[in-house]
């Protein structure tokens, strides 16, 4: 059976090179592990992008980077993170768990990608979100979290951290700017520290000349909101509808 993998924009740039750009996507996916469906959706976003962008005629040596999805790691992210500062081009960076990604996910990481010329997605592992969200989490595993966020074309890289916070990465990499959603708080240096939701990285960001932003929160997308909703509207059990049996 045929798959047919929709290209997640269309442009109008030369067309020149998409082949090669989606041979080389693909192969680095099948390289990396991913099913071979998986490196085709990965190689089509890929290709897709750099036609958006212009295709090979408006390519320049100088240019922003815009690596192919499916850039896993951080020496995949280190590299990223050079070849965009050496065209001159802004780094954003930002980070969570992507547990069950919804809408709310998708447009935080839309928003970040727009406040620069690459964006890498440091993702807490299944240890990590562990630690953080108790026993049973995350529903998700770290590998197909972070398949699904590099196959957003807003994704340039994606790293798994196994530590509570991503500053050990973020002190490799040194973001230009590091995002979140609007549900956290900013500490401003010198003010007094807010109640709930502090980013704990943001004084060591701002230590290398980084800013700290926040972005809209959407409300009423919540994956903690979203696995309650699941649990109440469930059907259950055979046992359990026994034991609830007058």
């Amino acid at each position: 059976m045929p798959l047919v993998v929709a290209p997640p924009l269309v442009g109008e740039g030369d067309t020149c090179g998409a082949g090669d750009r989606f041979a080389g996507a693909a192969t680095a996916a099948l390289a990396e592990g991913a099913l071979a469906s998986e490196a085709v959706q990965l190689a089509v976003t890929a290709a897709a992008r750099f036609v958006a962008c212009g295709g090979a005629s408006h390519y320049r040596q100088d240019s922003p980077a815009t690596p192919a999805p499916g850039a896993f790691g951080l020496a995949a992210a280190r590299e990223v993170v050079a070849r965009t500062r050496a065209a001159g081009g802004r780094v954003v960076a930002t980070g969570g768990c992507f547990d069950l990604l919804h809408a709310g996910h998708v447009a935080t990481l839309r928003a970040a990608r727009e406040l620069g010329d690459c964006l890498v997605v440091c993702v807490n592992s299944d240890r990590s979100v562990r630690g953080l969200k108790g026993a049973g989490r995350p529903l998700v595993g770290q590998d197909d979290r972070a398949q699904t966020l590099a196959a957003l074309g807003c994704v340039d890289a994606v790293v798994v951290f196994d530590d509570a916070t991503p500053l050990g990465v973020l002190e490799h990499l040194r973001p230009d700017v590091w995002v979140k959603g609007g549900d956290y708080n900013l500490q401003e240096p010198g003010a007094a520290r807010p109640s709930g939701g502090v980013m704990p990285e943001a004084d060591r960001v701002r230590d290398w000349g980084g800013q700290c932003v926040l972005v809209p929160y959407v409300a009423g997308h919540s994956t903690t909101a979203l696995i309650h909703s699941a649990r109440r509207t469930a059907p259950a059990a055979p046992e359990e509808a026994r034991r609830s049996t007058p």
